[in-house]
This record gives C-alpha cells, sequence and structure tokens, in this order.
C-alpha cells in the first residue's frame, strides 16, 4: 500500500505495523553496570570465560569418601567407620587426598578432594572428631555437582538481543560482569493538545478535563524500555503546536495525543506537513483508534494518536510499543497472545478490527475471557479493570458465548501456558 493510498482511506493495521517497523532504526549501544541493566536488551553476546563450578564440588555437607570403602549392596549390612583426616569448609581447598579407610568433612560447595568420588549426607553418617561411622550407602558419585554443571567455558550464555531479568543478572555476576553493553532506551516526547486540557499542577476551572493521555502513555513508554519526556499541552493554536512538536524532535520518538481527527481546531495534520512530514498514514481500520498519524518529521518517527483516553492506550499497544522494542534492541516485538473462550455476545459491522478490553480468567484449566463492561473509548476503567485486549477480526460481524477468541495479555499478569505468538499479515510480534 503506498502512502497516499493510505491517507485516501482506511490503513489495515498489519500495514501499519510492517510501515513502522520498516521505519525504524535500532539505537547504538552503551555500557551499563550490572545494578542497572534489569529490564534493558544486551547489545553483545556473554560468552563463559571459565566453568561453572569451576571445579568438582559438594552438594551437600558431609562427607567426602570413597565409593569402594562404603559399596553395600542395600542398606548397610556391616557398619563401615572411615578415620577423618582433613576439614574442608566452602572457601577453602582441600589440600590431602582420601586414601582406603580415609575421609574428609566437607562442607556444601567447597571443592572435591583429590582420591573421593562419593560424598555422604551428614545425616546418615554418626561422626565423631577423629572417625565417621556411615549409616546408609550411596551411589557411586553421589552428591557431587561436576565442574561445569552449570557454565561451560566458551559457552554463549546469554544472546545479545535478550531482556535482562533478575536471572540472567544473577549469570551477569557469576561470569563478572560488572559492566555490559546495553542497547540504549529511546527517548519519547510526548505532548497532549487542547484548551480543554489542564496539568496536574494547574488551577483548573470546571470547563477543563485533566491531562491523563501524557501520563498513561508516560507508563507506557516506561514499561516498555523508553525514557518519558513530558512536553506538556499544546494549546490550539498552530503556532503553539508547531513550537512544541518542534522540541519533541529533540527525543527518538514523538507522540503525541489529540487533534488528529477532522476538526475545527485539528490542526496536527497542518503542522506536521509544514515541519516537512513524510505521512504514511492518517487513519486505521481498528476501532478504537481510528484517526492515527504516523510518519517521519526530519527522520524521527512521529505518531500522532487519538485524544480519547482508551485510544491513545490500545494504539499505543499496537504501534508505539513495537517501534520501542525494535529500537531497544529486542528481537522480537509486541504483546504475547493465548486463545480463550469468549463468555458474552458482542456485535459489529465488517469495517474495522476491534480491541475489547478484557478480563481474562483460568477455570478448570481452560482460559475464559468477558469484557470489562461499556468498551467506549472514553472509559478509561476500562483499561483499568482489563489484564488483556481481545482481538476481534475485521471479518467477524458477531462472537456468541464459547467463541474461541484471541486476547493480548497486558503487564503484571502471568499464566501458566505456552504462550502463542501474534501473527499479522505475515509480521510476526513476539515477546522481547
Amino acid at each position: 500500500m503506498k502512502a497516499a493510498d493510505a491517507m485516501n482511506g482506511l490503513t489495515q493495521l498489519h500495514e501499519a505495523q510492517r510501515i513502522v517497523l520498516d521505519a525504524t532504526p535500532v539505537l547504538g549501544v552503551e555500557k551499563v553496570s550490572i545494578l542497572d541493566v534489569l529490564g534493558r536488551v544486551l547489545g553483545e553476546n556473554i560468552v563463559a570465560e571459565r566453568d561453572n563450578p569451576p571445579w568438582d564440588n559438594s552438594a551437600m555437607d558431609g562427607f567426602a569418601v570413597r565409593w569402594e570403602d562404603i559399596k553395600q549392596e542395600h542398606a548397610i549390612q556391616k557398619p563401615v567407620t572411615l578415620s577423618i583426616i582433613e576439614d574442608v569448609p566452602a572457601g577453602t581447598m582441600p589440600t590431602k587426598t582420601v586414601g582406603p579407610g580415609e575421609a574428609i568433612r566437607i562442607m556444601t560447595g567447597a571443592p572435591m578432594p583429590r582420591g573421593a568420588d562419593t560424598v555422604l549426607k551428614v545425616e546418615d553418617t554418626e561422626p565423631t572428631p577423629t572417625s565417621v561411622r556411615v549409616l546408609k550407602p550411596e551411589p557411586k558419585g553421589a552428591n557431587i555437582r561436576p565442574q561445569g554443571e552449570d557454565v561451560k567455558k566458551g559457552d554463549c550464555m546469554i544472546a545479545q538481543g535478550t531482556r535482562i531479568r533478575p536471572g540472567e543478572a544473577g549469570m551477569l555476576a557469576i561470569l563478572a560482569k560488572s559492566l555490559v553493553f546495553a542497547y540504549q532506551r529511546p527517548r519519547v516526547a510526548i505532548l497532549s493538545t487542547g484548551d480543554e486540557l489542564a496539568d496536574l499542577d494547574e488551577r483548573f476551572s470546571d470547563e477543563k478535563i485533566i491531562n491523563s493521555n501524557s501520563y498513561g502513555i508516560a507508563a507506557a513508554v516506561q514499561e516498555a524500555g523508553g525514557v518519558p519526556l513530558l512536553l506538556g499541552i499544546a494549546r490550539d493554536t498552530p503556532a503553539a503546536l508547531k513550537e512544541k512538536i518542534s522540541q519533541g524532535l529533540n527525543a527518538d520518538i514523538l507522540v503525541l495525543s489529540g487533534g488528529v481527527s477532522m476538526g475545527d481546531y485539528d490542526f496536527t495534520k497542518a503542522v506536521f506537513r509544514e515541519l516537512g512530514a513524510e505521512m504514511n498514514f492518517w487513519k486505521l481500520a481498528i476501532r478504537p483508534g481510528q484517526p492515527l498519524a504516523f510518519g517521519l518529521i526530519k527522520g524521527k518517527l512521529a505518531f500522532g494518536l487519538p485524544g480519547n483516553p482508551v485510544s491513545s492506550m490500545v494504539t499505543f499497544e499496537q504501534l508505539v510499543r513495537p517501534a520501542l522494542q525494535k529500537m531497544s534492541g529486542c528481537r522480537s516485538y509486541g504483546r504475547p497472545v493465548l486463545q480463550a473462550i469468549f463468555q458474552e455476545t458482542f456485535s459489529k459491522r465488517r469495517d474495522r478490527r476491534h480491541f475489547l478490553r478484557g478480563i481474562l480468567t483460568r477455570e478448570e484449566g481452560v482460559f475464559k475471557v468477558r469484557t470489562t463492561g461499556d468498551q467506549g473509548s472514553g472509559i478509561l476503567t476500562s483499561m483499568v479493570k482489563a489484564n488483556c485486549l481481545i482481538d476481534v477480526p475485521i471479518e467477524i460481524e458477531r462472537l456468541n458465548p464459547g467463541d474461541e477468541v484471541t486476547v493480548q495479555l497486558l503487564s503484571g499478569e502471568s499464566w501458566p501456558t505456552t504462550i502463542e505468538r501474534p501473527h499479522s499479515g505475515g509480521q510476526r510480534l513476539s515477546c522481547c
């Protein structure tokens, strides 16, 4: 679809996603401390420089022995007593070799001494200061963690493009990586438009409404790995809008909400063009969120989201979030999706793809979903209640109780299931 064709009609969401991702660059990398790397996307392959554990070590507090000295078919028929020749706490290396009839007292994590091939649990013995009586046999090699069991020298342990979670942070510490290369976090300039808006720190009269979009979008930017830069509110004049948008072009992405419809005071389209924007589309075939602008202004990604708060959040999810993830170095983009059983009746025209705010539950191993109630684009409580978005394809006119639907999981939810990845018109979107 050419840009001109898109502006004359409604752009399908999968086409809009392709256009946005094709236009999105990947940022460079920077060195980041291990204490600041959580949530960042790794910009290098992390290769192990040594084995972990670096030597065979004991998995239990007990006694390192030769299996030949304790082997018996079943339970101990004739108790075996071994001489204790050394104590090896964790953090020290053994200095003696275990010979016939000998044992070394050993703590969890301590290196295995030469000559020993098995560790007896302390609770299966009767120790004295100089000897240990064996009460229970163990198979050969029991309670030993072998060298390299966790990490092998030369293996790539964390791949470039991985988003760092606590587990990866712990692995970086094991590998002595106090500093790593991570992709830069995109800076996102956020601007709301409209004379009807008042900010949180303003005195305002009854005809004003609070600028909620800036803060909802800022939170979404942070969750997606970006850095929000709030530009405040642009009043309904071309000059004020142009000034604010120009400020926003210092960031990596500009996200504007409001002023992209066809009203007398919707100046976004004209100002974008005045600033030399290369616009790709103005309208999407989705609900909520039909009026949506995307293009490049001086090489920067510029999104004009709808002014209604739910519409701005839903369109952010479908278009801005994937762009942020790609820019941040992620290998794949979007939210996890799964299939669920719809519990209500819903009908629509076959002209737009709908994203209903939903409540997903799991009952007796089956995922079920219902809407949050009123689905108006100004009902922000529908997003507050939602843990998912119900994706209703453009060709579907009616849903009945028992129909299978696709849902996109929203933040903070973890469902014990194999999660499929969204697939839209050949463009695969998935989690970073």
